[in-house]
């Protein structure tokens, strides 16, 4: 038995070392090494203090900003401890209430808007902290954040298309803008 417990043991504490810091470690420094922004958590600073990640999206219900997608999460929105999808599936009468009520809340923020809402601004994402919208759904809100910033619509449409992201290595995903970085080009726009 002594002869089996021994080796077993020596072999448990060399490859917990290894496979538990050592190899955690060298990644976590080549990682640094190589793509330190992204290492950091992608934050973005502004004016010397950290005001979120371009990787999770943040609430914005004020109609001089762009609203990014419904988050799912909870206790609260954008909880990145508690990242996940609802789990509702289309039929559920929880989801269609959910997306009844953002529809309504999105038309009572602007009215006179007759365009079709898009999806992305009525349902959560899988992960319940995506930071981007679709074009689409930046549009559809130009007219409301220009109302309440008493903007021209077209200087917002151009400031939507600096910020739309292409696809990842030119194939992947779709067009996306970040919800995030966009409101601070707008914020940074007005001083």
């Amino acid at each position: 038995m002594k002869t089996l417990l021994r080796p077993a043991i020596s072999l448990f504490i060399v490859l917990s070392v290894v496979t538990g810091l050592v190899y955690p470690l060298l990644v976590t420094g080549i990682a640094q090494l190589a793509f330190p922004f992204q290492a950091g958590g992608s934050l973005i600073v502004k004016e010397g203090k950290t005001v979120g990640s371009s990787l999770i999206g943040q609430n914005f219900g004020d109609p001089k900003y762009f609203w990014g997608r419904p988050s799912a999460t909870a206790p609260m929105p954008y909880n990145a401890s508690a990242s996940g999808g609802s789990n509702q599936g289309p039929l559920n009468p929880a989801l269609v209430d959910a997306v009844k009520g953002r529809i309504e809340a999105l038309k009572a923020a602007d009215p006179t808007n007759t365009k079709s809402i898009p999806a992305d601004l009525v349902t959560a994402s899988g992960s319940g902290l995506d930071p981007h919208i679709s074009p689409l759904a930046a549009e559809y809100q130009i007219e409301r954040v220009a109302r309440s910033r008493q903007l021209d619509p077209a200087q917002l449409k151009r400031l939507v298309a600096q910020y739309t992201e292409g696809r990842q290595w030119g194939i992947f995903g779709e067009l996306r803008v970040n919800v995030l970085e966009l409101n601070i080009a707008l914020d940074s726009s007005r001083k």
